[in-house]
């Protein structure tokens, strides 16, 4: 046992660092201690707390802290403190219960002034005082002697850590009629997810001065960890300029609706919005809902703004927004200080180049937070080092043990749904083709990333040409995520004869979600993996909708380009509008699109991937023709083999074949390459029929010869 310890920032340092070395010197101690937090709203403003034990063997320990030898004062701040988080406890119905003494709260809160600079101090039972030498007398006359009290405990503590209703979906709180109904078994999912854990803890309290990373799988709360941090920064420093800023337009209003509930919930009072900001990373001409933080830099620095199709043009689709912001910090001759504190979400998606201009525009203190995914796009490496990308003197001025923190746990998808995304993406059991020896598509050259992202190997290693088993624990995978439903339930892919029976049976199986599994349309989410082809790929399901009197909307169509979710509607998708956002139910259409392509097959698999991980609880894979049945044919075989990977692992040639068969390409390198293609055909059957003699071109037959002959040499250093 340990108490886990999560540094926050207060007005007593030194006995904070006191309290945090005694409490980790007691091995007997269990449970979560927070150094200046939790933040709780009064009828005088915010009130933060020193310090706040939670166990389930004593109950909720608040400290009062005092730096130096003057305790005097301590029973009237015990019992202001005591009072001020019993209050937040007993708004929540589940901790009170009632009795002939009236309403009682169900949860012990002691309180314990800390006082590490006294030497000797009295004894006083109603109001505990406390040094080095007795914390520990003093902590274990604290007994919770409640049986099944571990529910309390829970709530109790997701209350204080105030996630219990940010996490959930927005809208009324359910109210199902059924127990046994999927929207039972989603109010429940999201009853279990309601605590953060210790990694999460840490994440949002303690803000470094420096750049902080956090990182983490699809799922494992990154931007709900990003809005508390924003929210608990705002509290503690309501003076400061902070902004939040992501890739993906459509999680504005999710940011702004999961900051606000935690604002309030601190506080009892909306954000200031002059304060914190919450902007796109690009950003336009325009009124204040355009901006971004690029726009916002150019303007600041009178440097040349490009929008899109102008950085487009001038630097190519690839890499339009990396070249516009390295133009502007090039051009910049000095740097303005904008805010104190920029959180970045989705920066697997961003240049570094981004990251860089935003370190810029802070103070001196840098703190810059940024969260990201290495695996939204399964073949690419990790995020370049920090050195890379803001300069060798940054980890000087970054605290080392907080810098980083790796979020190993998936809350979002049970096990057998991440493991069937990362098989499909991965193209574990696809069969050899495209001039390649393997059927996988791509694959991590670095193989801790196994490990950082919640595997084991259970058999072999990653070693060329070797047979690997890979499984998910349950410490990664917590078990909770996957029992509420049949393994049979929770992923299905389902192949059709017709594009028309794939209509049908979605809007079928929409239908009875709504009416009869007491699923509300919000919960659902139909995606379509290919991004233009949306609008006409979802316009036949969406009319079968409109006749049964089903609400529902194209993202970023019917709704504003900032608006992805809409209150009683089924919502439609393109991929790319998906990302970030998560639904109870996940149909994704048209996968049979994802199955094989002759350019590109990494980045459509991608898409597969992103489009599965979406699911919370349940997916639904759906598709037409032969190559849905290839992709029915790879789950199958991963189902057998009990959601687990296995496979022999590529060699580094294959590798170095997949990212040359499957990379991305843009259309004029396809064009390129279709137009070669054609012309070495016509030569070839020129030299078949005898209107072209090799001896005709001696030159050309010689150079192509040295080529191939430099590119197997190549390719040979590469296996050595």
């Amino acid at each position: 046992m340990a108490v886990a310890i999560t540094r926050g920032t207060n007005d007593a340092p030194v006995a904070s660092e006191a309290l945090a070395e005694v409490m980790a010197g007691l091995p007997d101690l269990s449970g979560k201690l927070f150094i200046g937090y939790p933040v709780i709203a009064t009828y005088e403003g915010p009130r933060p707390i020193d310090a706040l034990w939670a166990s389930r063997e004593a109950g909720f320990v608040v400290f009062d802290l005092v730096e130096g030898t003057d305790w005097t004062g301590h029973d009237r701040r015990q019992e202001k403190l005591g009072n001020v988080v019993e209050a937040r406890l007993r708004f929540h119905s589940d901790l009170v219960s009632h009795s002939d003494r009236g309403r009682m709260l169900r949860v012990p809160v002691h309180t314990v002034t800390f006082a590490p600079g006294v030497s000797r101090l009295a004894r006083e039972a109603d109001f505990p005082l406390a040094n080095r030498t007795t914390l520990p007398q003093v902590l274990g006359r604290l007994r919770w002697t409640t049986d099944g009290a571990d529910r309390e405990f829970r709530i109790a503590l997701s209350v204080l850590e105030n996630v219990s209703t940010i996490r959930r979906t927005g809208g009324a709180e359910r109210r199902p009629e059924r127990p046994d109904s999927r929207g039972a078994k989603l109010r429940k999912l999201e009853d279990s997810v309601a605590t953060l854990d210790a990694h999460q803890n840490k994440a949002v309290i303690e803000t470094t001065d420096g750049v902080q990373r956090i990182r983490g799988l699809a799922g494992s709360g990154k931007s709900i960890v990003l809005a508390l941090k924003a929210a608990y920064i705002h509290a503690r420093h309501p003076g400061w300029r902070i902004c939040v800023t992501f890739h993906t337009r459509s999680l504005k209003p999710f940011f702004r609706q999961l900051i606000t509930d935690a604002v309030v919930s601190l506080t009892q009072r909306t954000p200031d919005w002059r304060h914190l900001r919450i902007v796109n990373a690009w950003g336009a001409r325009g009124d204040e809902e355009r901006d971004g933080v690029y726009h916002q830099f150019c303007t600041a620095h009178g440097v040349r703004y490009y929008d899109f199709m102008t950085a487009k043009s001038n630097f190519g689709a690839a890499d339009a927004f990396g070249r516009a912001c390295k133009l502007a910090l090039g051009e910049a001759t000095s740097t303005q200080d904008l805010y104190e504190a920029v959180l970045v979400d989705e920066a697997q998606d961003l240049p570094p180049a981004f990251l860089r201009l935003c370190y810029e525009i802070l103070t001196d203190d840098k703190r810059l937070v940024y969260a990201y995914d290495e695996l939204q796009d399964l073949g690419r490496g990790s995020m370049p080092a920090l050195e890379e990308i803001f300069g060798q003197d940054v980890r000087r001025s970054s605290n080392l043990t907080s810098r980083d923190i790796v979020l190993k746990k998936c809350y979002r998808n049970s096990r057998p749904v991440l493991v069937t995304a990362h098989a499909l993406g991965f193209g574990v059991h696809r069969q050899p083709g495209d001039g390649v020896q393997t059927g996988i598509v791509q694959i991590f050259e670095d193989a801790q990333m196994w490990y950082d992202t919640g595997y084991r190997f259970k058999d072999g290693d990653a070693g060329d040409g070797q047979p690997v088993v890979l499984a998910r624990t349950s410490e990664t995978s917590p078990t909770f995520l996957e029992e509420h439903s049949t393994l049979e339930d929770l992923v299905q892919f389902v192949s059709f004869d017709s594009d028309d029976e794939q209509t049908e049976w979605v809007a079928e199986q929409v239908e009875r979600n709504i009416r009869e599994d007491e699923l509300r349309p919000e919960d659902i989410v139909v995606i379509n993996p290919e991004p233009f082809s949306t609008p006409a790929a979802v316009g036949p399901i969406r009319a079968l909708l409109h006749d049964k009197d089903i609400q529902h909307h194209l993202a970023g169509v019917d709704t504003d380009a900032d608006i992805f979710r809409e209150p009683d509607s089924v919502t439609f998708t393109g991929i790319h509008r998906a990302k970030g956002n998560e639904f109870g139910m996940v149909y994704v259409i048209n996968a049979h699109e994802c199955y094989s392509a002759r350019y590109g097959l990494a980045q459509i698999r991608n898409r597969l991937f992103t489009a599965i991980t979406r699911a919370k609880a349940w997916i639904r894979v759906c598709g037409v023709g032969e190559d849905m049945k290839g992709l029915k044919e790879e789950f199958a075989k991963l189902r057998d083999e009990d959601y687990e990977l296995r496979f022999v692992y590529p060699t580094a040639q294959q590798r170095k074949g997949m990212r040359i068969v499957h990379r991305d390409r843009s259309s004029a390198d396809i064009k390129r390459v279709e137009r070669h293609k054609s012309n070495l055909s016509e030569f070839i059957e020129d030299l078949k029929s005898g209107k072209v003699y090799s001896e005709d071109l001696p030159e050309i037959g010689k150079e192509v010869q040295e080529l191939l002959t430099v590119r197997e040499g190549r390719r040979g250093d590469d296996q050595r």
